[in-house]
């Protein structure tokens, strides 16, 4: 969810840029087949506010660098790689704090210019992200390879359409729902 009230015309004072933020979510799955959960991530507290700052390098599969306050820290900035999986509530907000930019810029913040985002987001980029991101149910597998944005609700349908093509239910699991091009064989019934 955007926030609706301000367009790009009307800037508030004080901006300094566009974040894609989330939170932390409440309910982690971990170990095996995702059967254990845990309340937020080792560095960061359930519901935890994180800013998600664009990257000009790749942080892995379905990873993004966050940036907030640590757990046990409540004063400075820390950069984190965390799973997408683990965040919730994806939305853009305007980024009002030197301290943040300084956090969000990393190792590029150039003290000369303190309020100079080094790598802002647009805000329609930001919107996209975090409405792909916003997509709630399990993850699809098409064939064995995950699909990067579709998800299904619990029970899942036993055929979906995904990409122009019709997908049947192979299998569930703890670590997502596969599909198969391949339609389900037909069960053999012997004539009486």
């Amino acid at each position: 969810m955007a926030d609706a009230e301000v367009s790009e015309d009307d800037v508030p004072d004080g901006l300094l840029g566009w974040c894609l933020v989330a939170n932390v979510s409440q309910e982690i799955a971990r170990g095996e087949f995702g059967l254990e959960l845990q309340r937020g991530t080792k560095h960061f507290a359930a519901g935890a506010l994180l800013w998600i700052p664009p990257v000009p390098w790749d942080p892995g599969w379905r990873r993004v660098r966050a940036v907030g306050r640590h757990r046990g820290n409540t004063r400075r900035y820390v950069n984190m790689i965390l799973r997408v999986d683990d965040l919730e509530n994806f939305r853009v907000k305007g980024v009002y704090s030197e301290g943040l930019v300084r956090g969000l810029n990393g190792y590029d913040h150039d003290p000369a210019t303190p309020r100079k985002l080094r790598r802002p987001w647009t805000r329609e980029r930001a919107q996209s992200y975090a409405d792909a991101w916003n997509v709630k149910g399990d993850r699809v597998h098409v064939d064995g390879v995950r699909h990067p944005i579709a998800g299904v609700p619990n029970p899942p349908p036993l055929e979906i359409e995904l990409d122009g093509e019709t997908l049947h239910l192979a299998f569930y699991s703890g670590r997502g729902v596969h599909y198969s091009r391949l339609p389900p064989p037909t069960e053999w019934v012997p004539e009486a």
